[in-house]
């Protein structure tokens, strides 16, 4: 154990003091923090105003538009062709022609620009011409706007699950983006640090260093010193993008709190009051996201990480040990990338059933176990699943290992030679 120790050291310290990892550890959560901060920047920037010109042949909009859309609008009193021959001259974002209209039919509203209008200006006025003109008709057909409003109603399912604890509040979107981000940053790390195995063997191998650790060490010494070495390395990043990018998502909201104008508040405030389906309410969203069991989460996500790597990381460290270079191991990648490929193609219909036949069998298959499990925890199922689905777990890398190490003691010591995978059912079956 000693000696595994030495070489779980020696692969950590090596890996934790390169620029890259010091790099990609910065970088990483800068992008991650980034992707929360930006929309809250933009949300708070003021956009330039634009001045929208409006022909309005059909009279029916005229002094009305002013609630279409984040821009001015001015009116014109001239024929369509005087309209777009001034609109060059002048500093105007566009020129909306609303030409007389069958309101059953209402075609030929044209929006004349230099360049092609945001798709924010676009949306806000059809949105608006639509609500207006079908107004327009209601009215028209006697039928009273207001009476229609109360007639229309929106439904906001409440989810409650019950359990052996007694009653709690539960949320599926919340539930699924979470399931959704831990499966994939299960998936990615897998792939990241699995690869960096395989390639870690290959270097050892190619530059003959291994031959001479050999000789102090046994090959199963070496090949689970380098896995759990490479796997604390990814344990390390995944905590320092964790850590930071909560720092600087933090900070931004504090930064963006203190320096928010009051009256850009109070401009926000009033249209989340005037629109108040459209706006999303951030207060009842955190409290969404409490209803997450995270003390759960954060626990299986870290078992599931290791183990996942442990599992993967012994195979594809007997992939780098029986081959001489990475054009090589394609070959032999693929049948270990399969299952996790597979089990992202599976995450659409475990979120249909998270409690069904399919789901149960894919997180209990150590193959597919992490990031189909992964999906599954948000959405509470049994304890003696996941309990399942451990031991399996634990099973599967001891019996991965065990494959792996087989391979590793003999294939780290060949060289030249062409390997297939007839050659390696022969080192599996060769006694020590």
């Amino acid at each position: 154990m000693n000696k595994i120790g030495l070489i779980i050291r020696r692969e950590y310290l090596t890996r934790v003091r390169k620029k890259s990892f010091i790099i990609m550890s910065i970088v990483g959560p800068l992008l991650f923090g980034l992707i929360g901060v930006i929309p809250i920047w933009l949300a708070s920037m003021e956009s330039d105003e634009k001045i929208i010109e409006v022909l309005d042949e059909s009279g029916y909009f005229r002094g009305k538009l002013e609630n279409a859309g984040p821009a001015t609008f001015i009116y014109l009193d001239n024929t369509l062709d005087e309209a777009k021959d001034d609109l060059k001259s002048k500093n105007s974002y566009g020129l909306l022609y609303i030409p007389p209209l069958d309101l059953d039919n209402p075609e030929g509203i044209t929006f004349f620009a230099e360049k092609n209008p945001s798709i924010e200006i676009q949306i806000s006025l059809e949105r608006f011409l639509k609500n207006e003109i079908e107004g327009i008709k209601l009215e028209k057909s006697g039928i009273d706007q207001e009476q229609l409003d109360k007639i229309k109603t929106n439904i906001d399912l409440n989810v409650i699950n019950i359990t052996d604890k007694g009653e709690k509040e539960g949320d599926v979107g919340i539930a699924t983006a979470a399931g959704y981000i831990s499966a994939f940053l299960i998936y990615f790390f897998i792939f990241l640090y699995g690869v960096q195995t395989l390639r870690g063997v290959i270097e050892e191998k190619t530059s003959r260093i291994v031959e001479i650790i050999i000789s102090s060490v046994k090959p199963f010494q070496l090949m689970m010193g380098k896995i759990i070495g490479i796997g604390a390395v990814g344990l390390t990043q995944l905590l320092l993008w964790v850590i930071l990018t909560v720092m600087i998502y933090q900070g931004a909201l504090i930064f963006y709190d203190v320096n928010l104008s009051n009256s850009r508040q109070i401009e926000l405030a009033q249209n989340a009051q005037a629109e108040p389906n459209d706006d999303v309410d951030i207060p009842e969203i955190f409290e969404k996201i409490n209803t997450i069991n995270f003390p759960l989460m954060l626990g299986t996500f870290l078992f599931y990480f290791l183990a996942a790597y442990l599992f993967y990381g012994s195979l594809f460290a007997a992939v780098g040990s029986a081959v001489d270079n990475d054009a090589d191991a394609q070959q032999f990648q693929l049948p270990i990338t399969l299952p996790l490929i597979f089990s992202i193609m599976l995450l659409a219909a475990i979120i249909r059933d998270p409690h069904g036949d399919l789901a149960f069998w894919a997180s209990i298959i150590p193959f597919t176990s992490p990031v189909v499990m992964m999906m599954r925890i948000p959405f509470d199922p049994p304890v003696w699943h996941i309990i399942l689905s451990m031991v399996c777990m634990v099973l599967g890398f001891i019996f991965t290992t065990w494959l792996a190490g087989r391979i590793y003691r003999i294939g780290i010591l060949m060289h030249g030679a062409k390997v297939n995978y007839k050659i390696l059912f022969k080192w599996l079956m060769m006694r020590n």
